[in-house]
């Protein structure tokens, strides 16, 4: 077990250092002044919701709902819509992984539920991609060497 910690600090390391190291210029598109390189942009493929329960719900207004929500939700996962879903760890909600292209998206999905249409939980938006520094790293293959 002691080989997945190493593993981990060696990838975030080597994606530091790549990251660091990039040259960014290589990046730059036709329209863009070589003094102004572009940033990478991340390809969004999904969205990471979490959801906590609003300051002063309670346990019970929360399990009243949690028979629909959990109807619905398994709805949305079995339409692919919902790809993973997690407990968050200190036990106050729920982190779900939506197959969507943007925010918005999302939270058509998310605010359609029964526990945000009671108004009882409280929802954080990011859109997720794959890993930029991999991008980087394969934007100037020969720097690897």
């Amino acid at each position: 077990m002691q080989v997945i910690p190493k593993l981990v600090v060696m990838l975030t390391l080597t994606l530091m250092g790549a990251t660091s190291m990039a040259d960014l210029s290589n990046a730059q598109t036709q329209s863009n002044p070589p003094s102004a390189p572009q940033a990478f942009s991340p390809t969004i493929t999904g969205v990471m919701v979490i959801l906590t329960a609003k300051a002063g719900v309670t346990r019970e207004q929360v399990m009243a709902v949690m028979p629909a929500e959990i109807r619905e939700t398994v709805q949305l996962y079995l339409g692919g819509k919902i790809q993973q879903w997690y407990s968050r760890g200190d036990g106050r909600g729920v982190v779900f992984f939506v197959d969507v292209t943007d925010v918005a998206a999302a939270k058509a999905i998310m605010e359609d539920l029964p526990l945000a249409k009671q108004g009882l939980m409280d929802h954080d938006y990011t859109a997720i991609g794959p890993l930029l520094p991999l991008r980087l790293l394969m934007a100037n293959p020969e720097r690897r060497q």
